[in-house]
C-alpha cells in the first residue's frame, strides 16, 4: 500500500560542493544548463511505495507520486530536462514524450531520482537521473568522459546534476545469471575486467563493487563483445586505501577474478594492461587541454579528508616506489601523479608526457 511521506535524504559520504573554479570549467565545456526541474523540486512527494523488479524482488527504489497539479508541472519540466540532455533543449521533436514514472533511490551517496520517459507513439521508454551535485561525482564523470572508451552526457545547474542512463546488465546480475551461460565468452569477460581494473586504478576511481558497474553486451558476427562501464562516480579519489581503487579486491567480483586467474596467463594480463594504458594515453592526447583544466581545478578542491589523503600518499609511494607521492597535497595532486607515473613507465609511450599534464 502507498504511504504518505516526504523523501528523506541521507548520505554515506560527504557531498563536496562544486567550487567556483570547477563551475567555470563546467561552463567552458558546456556542462552547465538552466534546468526547469532541480533536485529539490522532487523531494516533496505525497506518496511512495516500493518498486519491485520482474521477479518480485525489492529493488530498494521507491516509486514516488505527487499531487496531480504538481505531477503535471514536474512532467513538463522533466521532459525539458531530458530534451536538454538529448537534443540541447529542442523540445519540438519531443512533444510525444511524457514522464511515466519517478523513482527515488533509498541508498547511495546522492539519493538520486530515476525518471522514466515514455514515447506515447510506440511505448518505448528511456531513463535519466536527477541527483544532488557532488564535486567528487563531477570529477569522476569528466575523467570517465576523457579517459574511458565511453562518452558521458550530463548537465549541472546549481546543486543539481542530471545524467543520461548508462545501459547495460548490472555487474552483480551478470555474474549471477549470465556468467555461466553456454554462450558467454569467458575469455573476453576476463580481458575486459583486466582493462576495467586498470582504468579504475589509473584515474583513482573507487568502490567498483559489482553493483556499481554494468556489462554492455554487443552481439558480433561470430560471438559477443563486452565492455565494463562504471555507473557510480561518487567515490572518485576519496578513499585512503589503494586497494579501494582496484575492483579485483572486492569480494563480490571474486568470480570474475577467478576467471582471469584461470583463463589468462600473467603475460596476457600484462599485455591487456599495456594495451589499456596505450589507449588511455591516446585519449589523453586528444583532450590534453581539457584534462589539464580539469586537473588544475581538482588540485585546488577538497575531495577527501586529510587522513585519507595521507594514507593514499603513503600507499601509492610504496606501490610505485616513488617519494614524489609524499609531496602531494591533495587528491588532485595524487590523480595527476598517478596517471603520469603509470603512463611514463609504459614502454609503448615514448613521447614527451610532461606537456600533457600540469606540473608542480
Amino acid at each position: 500500500m502507498p504511504t504518505k511521506k516526504a523523501v528523506a535524504v541521507t548520505q554515506k559520504k560527504v557531498v563536496y560542493p562544486i567550487s567556483k573554479r570547477l563551475r567555470k570549467y563546467l561552463r567552458t565545456y558546456d556542462r552547465e544548463a538552466k534546468l526547469p526541474v532541480r533536485y529539490e523540486d522532487l523531494l516533496h512527494n505525497s506518496e511512495s511505495f516500493p518498486y519491485y523488479d520482474k521477479s518480485g524482488k525489492d529493488t530498494l527504489w521507491e516509486t514516488v507520486l505527487y499531487e496531480q497539479s504538481r505531477q503535471q508541472e514536474l512532467s513538463q519540466g522533466l521532459t525539458m530536462n531530458y530534451a536538454l540532455l538529448k537534443t540541447a533543449g529542442d523540445i519540438s521533436v519531443m512533444e510525444h514524450l511524457r514522464v511515466s514514472r519517478i523513482d527515488y533511490c533509498t541508498f547511495g551517496n546522492t539519493n538520486p531520482f530515476r525518471i522514466q520517459i515514455k514515447n506515447q507513439l510506440n511505448d518505448n521508454y528511456d531513463y535519466f537521473y536527477v541527483k544532488r551535485a557532488d564535486a567528487s561525482r563531477v570529477y569522476g564523470l569528466e575523467l570517465e568522459h576523457i579517459l574511458s572508451p565511453s562518452r558521458i552526457n550530463y548537465r549541472v545547474d546549481g546543486e543539481t546534476i542530471i545524467e543520461e542512463h548508462i545501459a547495460g546488465i548490472p555487474g552483480d546480475v551478470f555474474i549471477k545469471e549470465h556468467l555461466d551461460r553456454p554462450n558467454t565468452n569467458k575469455v573476453r569477460i576476463a580481458k575486459e575486467f583486466v582493462k576495467f581494473n586498470e582504468r579504475c586504478f589509473i584515474r583513482l576511481l573507487g568502490d567498483m563493487r559489482s553493483y556499481n558497474y554494468v556489462i554492455d553486451v554487443t552481439p558480433d558476427f561470430e560471438d559477443e563483445q563486452y565492455r565494463v562501464r562504471s555507473i557510480d562516480f561518487d567515490q572518485q579519489s576519496y578513499e585512503g586505501r589503494r586497494v579501494k581503487y582496484l575492483p579485483q579486491f572486492f569480494k563480490d567480483n571474486n568470480k570474475v577474478v577467478e576467471l582471469v586467474m584461470e583463463l589468462l596467463s600473467p603475460q596476457t594480463v600484462q599485455q591487456y594492461q599495456s594495451e589499456e594504458r596505450t589507449l588511455l594515453y591516446q585519449r589523453l592526447k586528444l583532450a590534453r587541454y581539457r584534462l589539464k583544466d580539469l586537473i588544475d581545478s581538482m588540485r585546488t578542491d577538497t575531495l577527501s579528508t586529510p587522513d585519507k589523503i595521507e594514507q593514499l600518499k603513503q600507499e601509492l609511494a610504496q606501490h610505485h616506489q616513488s617519494d614524489d607521492f609524499l609531496r602531494c597535497n591533495n587528491m588532485g595532486d595524487l590523480v595527476r601523479l598517478n596517471i603520469k607515473t603509470i603512463l611514463t613507465r609504459e614502454p609503448r609511450i615514448v613521447v614527451n608526457k610532461l606537456k600533457l599534464l600540469p606540473g608542480k
